[in-house]
């Protein structure tokens, strides 16, 4: 983890003190089975990135959701992680801390992370959603048409990651640009965009191939692309949690096809 980084795995099981004053930096997560390790959260991650990526100094807590102490309720009443403090001030609608990060936390000190093309942003925003939706059916007679439908919002993420952007075409070059080579959604550097995506998108790959035996098709070049970059960076590695995490987090949603 970077310099200043510091998790606190323990601080908010009941048997071990209390949550830390709401005047420091901190981000608090959901915990995983254990009560301890990053639980599976795309939301969480989410925020774990953002501020990965800021460079910013954060203390982080999981939270064990069953055993949640009295003094996290009375620091942000009725809400579940993720949340953070931020210099005496609790937030936690994810979007709106998002927007706040990118406010206070701004050039020249720290990266500007939002997407310079706002299509980025909207890319692959149907995928999760159709996935929930396949991997919840329990109705032998709905799994082919639900697949379909997740492979179509695969297929549209896969074509707007292969497209090149305007910044990658060189109007005075010889060379026709027709295959995007870009890492990211928005070009070689992780942004918003991707913080909100690639969570979503790692739990479509794990949680689809161990309850579905469905596998994002190889012939998608540009989501594996995408993947691949991705889990070459510790912003999304260190923040993502494993994939037993994941498997064990689903496998009540996850419905068995029954006649």
């Amino acid at each position: 983890m970077p310099v200043g980084w510091e998790l606190l795995r323990s601080s908010c099981n009941c048997e071990r003190g209390t949550v830390p004053p709401a005047n420091e930096r901190r981000v608090f997560l959901q915990a995983g089975s254990d009560g301890e390790s990053i639980g599976n959260c795309p939301f969480s991650q989410r925020l774990f990135m953002i501020l990965w990526l800021k460079g910013v100094v954060f203390s982080v807590t999981t939270v064990d959701l069953k055993r949640k102490p009295a003094d996290l309720q009375n620091l942000a009443p009725g809400t579940h992680p993720p949340f953070i403090t931020y210099n005496g001030e609790v937030k936690t609608d994810v979007n709106k801390i998002e927007e706040f990060l990118e406010d206070v936390l701004a050039p020249p000190k720290y990266l500007k992370l939002s997407p310079k093309h706002p299509e980025s942003n909207t890319a692959g925003m149907d995928i999760f959603a159709k996935f929930s939706a396949f991997i919840k059916n329990s109705r032998p007679e709905a799994n082919e048409a639900l697949e379909r439908g997740l492979l179509k919002t695969l297929q549209k993420l896969d074509e707007y990651l292969n497209s090149p952007l305007p910044d990658e075409i060189d109007e005075n070059s010889m060379e026709d640009i027709t295959v995007s080579t870009r890492k990211f959604l928005d070009g070689n550097e992780m942004t918003l965009a991707d913080c909100n995506l690639l969570p979503k998108l790692h739990i479509v790959k794990v949680v689809a191939k161990k309850y579905r035996n469905f596998e994002i098709p190889k012939e998608m070049t540009g989501v594996w692309r995408y993947l691949t970059n991705a889990y070459s960076r510790d912003e999304f590695t260190n923040t993502c949690p494993g994939d037993k995490e994941i498997e064990i987090a689903y496998s009540d949603v996850a419905k068995r096809l029954t006649k």
